[in-house]
């Protein structure tokens, strides 16, 4: 046990030895997840950057910390970064949908072959480079490639499309889900602005009584 003139490092009670860098590799960094937010009531939801955590529920608490503190946010989902199947990229002025390769199989035969075991994938669109994500609508699937087919069949109009994101549903922890309120704290906003706290009237306030 490592030894210190600090009694708060000697309760630790501390190995002398570091642990083998194969344990500190597997404890290195969380993983990240990505976080998109509702600004408002029925708006789409939209990406507004990542966090690390340990799991799904803690990055939920975490982009909730970090996206929801200053701007209004009606809701908010969360999914691990590696769960998100990402097209290539495209320019402002074409879709990326255009690039996609043709389907192996018939339109006919690709629906009798969906039936077996069709998911719901939920699709991101990026309009334009410098931009976020924006969720667009859900599509049944039985892979990412497929959803990919059937979001070109269903969203393929949209113009321009820079970037595609395929999640599926089942990967996304959404507000609506969680057990709890997030906006506990402020039961009459569902985000923290700080003039809502009016502290510059308490601070004039002490000014005036001393």
């Amino acid at each position: 046990m490592l030894s210190s003139f600090d009694p708060r490092i000697s309760r630790l009670e501390l190995p002398e030895s570091a642990p083998p860098p194969s344990d500190k590799a597997a404890l290195d960094q969380f993983p990240t997840y990505e976080v998109f937010h509702q600004r408002k009531e029925n708006a789409a939801y939209v990406y507004v950057g990542p966090v690390h955590a340990p799991e799904a529920d803690v990055a939920f608490l975490f982009g909730k910390e970090q996206f929801s503190r200053r701007f209004p946010c009606t809701g908010m989902w969360v999914v691990l970064t590696s769960a998100i199947q990402v097209t290539e990229y495209g320019d402002d002025q074409q879709s990326v949908y255009d690039r996609l390769p043709l389907p192996l199989l018939p339109a006919d035969q690709l629906a009798a072959a969906d039936a077996a075991g069709m998911e719901s994938y939920d699709i991101f669109h990026l309009k334009k480079r410098g931009k976020a994500h924006a969720h667009v609508g859900q599509v049944s699937a039985t892979s990412p490639e497929a959803a990919l087919q059937a979001a070109k069949a269903a969203f393929g109009d949209q113009r321009p499309v820079v970037n595609v994101w395929v999640i599926r549903s089942a990967d996304l922890l959404r507000s609506d889900e969680a057990d709890r309120d997030m906006w506990t704290t402020t039961p009459d906003k569902k985000y923290r602005e700080a003039i809502s706290y009016k502290v510059q009237d308490r601070i004039d306030r002490f000014k005036q009584e001393g």
